[in-house]
């Protein structure tokens, strides 16, 4: 299935740029196609079985002291930037994949600098979807799976490149128990929690509730610990549950890149394959292995659309959503995300 719209309408017509109308209606797509077809579900399946090798291979020439060869070639042959979209599900066991995503992070990377970014994007960023009309971001996920099996990630990709004007071809889908997995997997990580936590209604997958707790400052977390940090909304917005989501993900960059966790690249290499999901082919794991490895865990660059980019708007069925400022997203992007 391939999602389309007109590319520029988000920025073009006669209403002012950030005051126009948001409908709850769609509009037909048009014939412009974003990115390549989606690849055959068979076709992704075969990928999952060697992603993990990859990275294995890329953290094993990293430990003998291999990877001159292997930068060099990828500076000078690949170039060209690579965008991951990250999808986290808020799914139960039972529900399968027609859910919501629950994190949306795109992560850019370009060998040639080296460069590696972080964009966390609000789950209810009030965007077009294609082909499906004005709708919450988060809802992308959703309708794809809904609508056709397995084409989730797809739709969601096209509507982060459609929003935002970036190739977006790649994905990683992982849900709570990915997380977690992955996280004991290389023997917890370490984050300095900048404030107290204290939920009292934080949600169980029996749609439960418990209380939690996690104090101030440095913090050893292993994977159910990490998921509750990352996932309390209690007296926090969602822009502060992005920046617990982004310090994750550099304190898991920051374990890998270390000696100490290489002894347990099995049990990472057994999570990945077995909980996540990603299209991601061998080609492309190496060479956002071999960046992340050049830029280190304190040179990726992150940022979170933010309070300051987006104004609260209430939709006409009384839905509340976030619109889009984009006189300040674009400048952002463009800098993150330039050739």
């Amino acid at each position: 299935m391939t999602y389309s719209m007109k590319a520029d309408e988000r920025r073009t017509g006669e209403e002012p740029r950030f005051e126009r109308p948001y409908g709850d209606g769609g509009e037909a797509p048009s014939n412009h196609s974003i990115g390549r077809e989606p690849e055959p579900r068979s076709r992704r399946a075969s990928h999952l079985f060697l992603q993990p090798f990859i990275l294995a291979i890329s953290i094993m020439l990293l430990s003998c002291g291999c990877l001159g060869l292997a930068v060099v070639s990828l500076s000078q042959g690949a170039g060209a930037r690579i965008n991951v979209l990250v999808l986290g599900l808020d799914r139960r066991p039972e529900q399968g994949d027609v859910v919501r995503s629950d994190v949306m992070m795109v992560v850019t990377a370009d060998p040639g600098r080296p460069q590696l970014g972080l964009l966390s994007i609000p789950r209810d960023l009030y965007v077009d979807i294609p082909g499906y009309g004005k709708s919450r971001i988060n809802t992308a996920h959703l309708f794809g799976e809904r609508d056709a099996p397995g084409g989730g990630p797809d739709l969601a990709m096209a509507t982060v490149a459609e929003s935002f004007r970036v190739p977006v071809r790649h994905y990683v889908r992982v849900d709570f128990d990915a997380f977690r997995a992955v996280v004991d997997a290389v023997g917890g990580i370490d984050v300095v929690v900048e404030e107290r936590i204290v939920d009292n209604a934080y949600p169980t997958e029996d749609y439960g509730t418990k209380r939690i707790e996690i104090p101030a400052g440095p913090q050893h977390m292993d994977g159910e610990r990490a998921l509750q940090y990352v996932r309390s909304r209690h007296g926090a917005s969602d822009f502060e549950r992005a920046e617990r989501q982004q310090k994750v993900m550099q304190a898991l960059v920051r374990r890998l890149s270390s000696p100490a966790a290489w002894p347990r690249l099995p049990a990472v290499v057994a999570a990945l394959g077995q909980h996540v999901e990603t299209n991601l082919g061998p080609a492309e794991m190496v060479q956002l292995s071999v960046t992340a490895l050049r830029v280190g865990p304190d040179g990726v660059e992150h940022h979170v659309i933010d309070r300051e980019m987006t104004r609260p708007w209430t939709t006409p069925t009384g839905g509340a959503v976030l619109l889009p400022r984009w006189d300040a997203i674009d400048p952002l992007v463009e800098r993150m995300f330039a050739p």
